[in-house]
């Protein structure tokens, strides 16, 4: 699965994930959405989760995720082409956000995404490159497992209110 990234470049280049990314080859930075590949968008503003059903269409054409500081991060800035879908509840473990729910750097992005898509893998490649990788998982390790054996967008939207009501 091709993990594309939209790059904003308005955060710190020293804790830009999608950057390091692109060090290692592990995913590929645009600089506008004309040249960002058509694909499933990672979009927290989309109205449907994303599920195992979007497994087929990433895999086709691509995985894309918009790298950009939080404080930029509203619905104007999701405009790019593909099929936009919402991760859901999700604890990020990233030294910036620790804890928090949906505050997820680019890489737990796509790592919680290649989980979902059946991309186990992928997802234990991208995260060995950061110190916190395996902790992501760790946190996450019931909600990401329970997600993966859904069928579909209800499903993972189901599974997700369970998480938000203990909240």
């Amino acid at each position: 699965m091709d993990l594309h990234v939209r790059y904003e470049g308005d955060d710190d280049p020293e804790k830009c994930t999608a950057r390091k990314l692109s060090r290692f080859d592990l995913a590929e930075l645009h600089r506008s959405d004309r040249a960002t590949p058509y694909g499933v968008v990672l979009n927290p503003h989309a109205e449907r989760a994303l599920s195992p059903a979007d497994a087929e269409m990433a895999r086709e054409n691509a995985l894309v995720a918009l790298d950009c500081s939080w404080e930029s991060a509203g619905e104007k800035q999701f405009t790019l082409p593909g099929e936009h879908r919402a991760l859901p509840y999700l604890v990020a473990a990233n030294p910036v956000n620790f804890g928090r729910p949906m505050r997820l750097t680019t890489v737990e992005a796509f790592a919680a995404a290649l989980i979902i898509l059946g991309e186990r893998d992928h997802a234990e490649r991208v995260l060995a490159k950061f110190t916190w990788g395996e902790t992501f998982l760790e946190l996450n390790a019931e909600p990401l497992r329970r997600y993966a054996d859904c069928e579909d967008s209800s499903e993972i939207v189901a599974v997700q209110q369970e998480y938000l009501d203990r909240e």
